[in-house]
């Protein structure tokens, strides 16, 4: 099974900003979320992180020996970085969703990260059907890896909300990826 882990709260997420590839560490809420996320994946399995320090963070809750890979990365938000959500121009949002190739000035565009979320995935996806792999990432390449579980377009990204320290599982034992849950988010009931 793949089981892919959103990175706990930073400050920066507390603000609603486009965090991107910025490194805040977690704030004290993301700390908790990570200790909740390693408390609900199995022990003793291969642990992935992106190398960004908050996705570090939240995998060295699960395992301290993790590894990581530039593909789990955030998408490159480029010009946009660190702006508020609510201060992204309508038209630059319609473009986004109208083309899987824009990208912001300096950015990434969807079907670029798609490619690398996929390709990781596609190399995981047989020691996955035998064993656990567990992957700390953010929000973008969880929503790629969620269509990547369906065997749809990355155009789903924009119909996703994925939870802050949420769970996704995609089983790969059978003749397709199986997406087996989205958006788990009941080890984090006990938190405020």
């Amino acid at each position: 099974m793949l089981i892919i882990a959103r990175h706990g709260r930073t400050p920066a997420n507390a603000a609603g900003e486009l965090l991107g590839r910025r490194d805040p560490e977690l704030d004290d809420l993301g700390r908790d979320q990570a200790a909740a996320i390693a408390m609900a994946v199995p022990s003793g399995t291969r642990v992935i992180s992106s190398p960004l320090l908050r996705c570090r963070q939240t995998a060295d809750a699960i395992d301290v020996g993790h590894e990581t890979d530039e593909r789990l990365l955030e998408i490159n938000y480029g010009e946009l970085e660190g702006t508020p959500v609510k201060d992204v121009a309508p038209q630059t949002w319609s473009n986004w969703r109208s083309d899987n190739s824009w990208a912001p000035r300096g950015g990434e565009s969807h079907d670029q990260l798609a490619a690398r979320v996929w390709e990781l995935l596609d190399e995981l996806a047989d020691e996955a059907s035998g064993r656990d792999v567990v992957l700390v990432s953010h929000v973008s390449p969880i929503k790629a890896a969620a269509a990547w579980g369906l065997g749809v377009s990355i155009d789903i990204s924009w119909r996703c909300f994925v939870q802050q320290a949420s769970i996704l599982r995609i089983a790969t034992n059978g003749a397709n990826p199986s997406l087996r849950s989205f958006n788990e988010v009941a080890h984090l009931d006990h938190l405020p």
